[in-house]
């Protein structure tokens, strides 16, 4: 006996002959230890109830001083005995009775019949009571820990039902930061859509509409106005919660404020895109440099030691028609001269060639290919497609992909240990696709993801100031490819 569950029951009946069936048929049952608590009449009962708190109460209703519902309204408005399941004991014509028993509190029912029979049910009637009362109880905690949980967290939980469009079932009270209680959101199915922003009201309630009609998983972020017209963002994810058989049983989702980092990102995104505009001017202000000095040192320096090449020239000229034989230095110097002018031309070039200038970027670039395939004996193969040589580009897009096209070039010879360059050009519709692929040994996936590689990442703002998009991959052993996507209308210019 001590192994089985102990259970207390208090017996409120006026009839010792039937309180004595009860204690018969509890002391038979072999699966349960009743310990039982007796009173003859209803305000025993519920003074009993009030201090020994049990664990159910088996109620007659015909009582001498109280009915059946008369006790059930006194238990109830007492708080000590509250929430102590009562199963009734009714007559075989009494389901009229019972139902209203059942309505004012009553747990559950057993019609007494003349032949004693319901004694024999009493046990595990009273079994099954207790264990639906823990069901119960264990639900309603569920239920204030889940509440609790929800209340406490620093956005708004909802519950919404499936196969429809509009309206929830639940909502936290956190709707409050919009200005709005939860009875106001839930008895208004159209107040979050009238909420929400114009600009994404349309996109957000098709997603909703979408999830809810469908079972699918809500993931957006939309902005919603307050009662007072503020307005909030918010990121709204919903799953659907289904039953141990897989079977939908509603949508359950929670809305985060995230107004603070999309003020934080639009912050950031207005540093980034004002940082770019510097450097783009920078970069402008860079090329006119780089043209101007270009330009003096040609016209200045370049003239000076041709003029000094010239001068060289005429005295070793005259001393020889005076068959004199000229000084040795004046010889050594001229070579020293046109050493010093091909210095001269090779910075201009890095600088600012003036065929970028004179012919276009295509010829440049043909141009430039040529220089490096001469000066490292690296083969440089340029095919521009017809569309894309037939392209004519501003001063600034031009300077853009010379610039790119000529920081890869220069990649290639210090890095990639390669014989061959192919440098390609076409167009499709309103984007030129540009491309430089070697055959070295492939560029490092680490150098891709170096933040201090400048030159990489130069490129890359060159190519975002016209919204372009470059991407640089590199195969070991089987060399690195640059493509870069530039869109030629106006409006993708930065």
């Amino acid at each position: 006996m001590k192994d089985l569950p102990r259970l207390r029951v208090l017996i409120v009946e006026d009839d010792v002959v039937d309180r004595l069936a009860c204690r018969r048929a509890f002391a038979a049952d072999r699966h349960h230890q009743f310990e039982l608590l007796e009173a003859e009449s209803g305000q025993q009962g519920l003074d009993i109830a009030h201090r020994e708190r049990p664990d159910c109460i088996l109620l007659d209703y015909h009582l001498p001083d109280l009915t059946g519902l008369e006790f059930l309204a006194r238990l109830g408005a007492d708080r000590a005995a509250h929430g102590i399941p009562v199963m009734m004991l009714t007559g075989a014509d009494s389901a009229a009775v019972a139902a209203e028993a059942m309505r004012r509190g009553a747990r559950d029912y057993l019609v007494k019949d003349l032949d004693g029979h319901y004694l024999e049910l009493l046990p595990n009637a009273i079994d099954r009571m207790l264990r639906e009362q823990r069901l119960i109880e264990e639900k309603h905690q569920a239920e204030a820990k889940f509440r609790s949980l929800v209340e406490q967290i620093q956005a708004i939980t909802y519950i919404a039902g499936l196969g429809q469009a509009d309206g929830v079932q639940y909502i936290s009270p956190q709707i409050r930061m919009l200005g709005f209680s939860p009875s106001e959101w839930i008895a208004q199915p159209r107040l979050h859509a009238a909420r929400l922003h114009a600009e994404d009201r349309e996109r957000a309630q098709a997603a909703i509409r979408a999830s809810r009609l469908e079972g699918a998983p809500l993931d957006i972020a939309y902005r919603m106005l307050t009662r007072d017209e503020r307005m909030l963002w918010f990121r709204d994810r919903a799953e659907v919660v289904r039953d141990d058989e897989g079977t939908p049983l509603f949508l359950q989702g929670l809305m985060v404020d995230i107004s603070a980092s999309k003020q934080a990102e639009a912050a950031l995104r207005q540093s980034q895109d004002e940082l770019r505009r510097l450097a783009a001017h920078q970069e402008k202000i860079k090329e006119h440099e780089r043209k101007r000095i270009a330009q003096e040192i040609h016209d200045e320096l370049g003239g000076l030691l041709t003029g000094i090449k010239a001068y060289i020239s005429v005295a070793m000229e005259r001393a020889a028609s005076d068959g004199q034989s000229a000084v040795p230095l004046l010889a050594e110097t001229s070579t020293l001269a046109q050493t010093a002018i091909e210095t001269v031309r090779r910075v201009i070039t890095d600088l600012r060639p003036s065929v970028l200038d004179q012919l276009g970027v295509w010829a440049a670039l043909e141009w430039y290919a040529d220089q490096i395939a001469q000066r490292t004996g690296l083969r440089c193969d340029v095919r521009i497609a017809p569309r894309a040589q037939d392209t004519e580009l501003d001063p600034e897009r031009s300077t853009m992909l010379f610039r790119i096209v000529q920081e890869a070039l220069t990649n290639v010879v210090r890095h990639a240990e390669a014989s061959t360059v192919t440098i390609s050009a076409e167009r499709d519709g309103d984007t030129l696709a540009l491309e430089v692929r070697d055959n070295g040994k492939g560029i490092d996936t680490d150098r891709l993801l170096n933040r201090e590689s400048w030159g990489i990442l130069g490129m890359h703002e060159r190519t975002r100031r016209f919204a372009g998009e470059l991407k640089i991959q590199g195969v070991p052993g089987q060399g690195t490819s640059l493509q870069l996507r530039l869109p030629l209308n106006d409006e993708h210019a930065d």
